[in-house]
């Protein structure tokens, strides 16, 4: 297959060859391209494929067993609301709720506009910091539902 983009192309092809390890499988050439585009584009698995000498077939296995890889782009501004246990003792319930209730959303997902994609999060990692939010890839810990409320705000325009 041809892309009609083909700086999508060298995108991916560049998130590949910038892994650090020389053992390289599958799923980690996925987490690569997905950490530098964001999504997984049907040329990324081919290029997958090609990179790691697993079959295309093997490679969509993959990704789609995971749930966190997406095949669309994400909005232009990502909010990802952690839900540990930590986060969930201290309040995330009421961050997602004002998160989702700000965005137009009943669920996690992209808003109708483009402007935000909501995603929850098992770990963030910050579990001292607790409840926490990222934010274009920005954590924001000791989240209140007030802030929360104006990240909403920020991020559900159109730039």
């Amino acid at each position: 297959m041809t892309t009609k983009n083909p700086t999508l192309l060298e995108r991916v092809r560049q998130a590949l060859d910038a892994q650090p390890q020389k053992a390289v499988t599958v799923l980690s050439s996925l987490l690569a391209v997905e950490d530098a585009i964001h999504y997984i584009p049907p040329i990324a698995v081919e290029q997958v494929a090609l990179y790691t000498g697993a079959t295309v077939n093997d490679v969509w296995a993959v990704a789609s067993f995971y749930t966190n890889f997406r095949f669309e782009p994400p909005g232009e501004h990502v909010i990802e609301i952690c839900w540990g246990p930590t986060c969930h003792l201290k309040g995330s319930q009421r961050l997602l709720d004002a998160v989702q209730n700000g965005l137009g959303l009943s669920q996690e997902g992209d808003t109708p506009d483009g402007s935000a994609t909501l995603k929850y999060n098992t770990c963030l990692g910050a579990c001292a910091q607790a409840p926490v939010i990222m934010v274009d890839h920005q954590l924001m810990g000791r989240m209140t539902v007030e802030r929360a409320k104006e990240l909403t705000l920020l991020t559900n325009q159109k730039d």
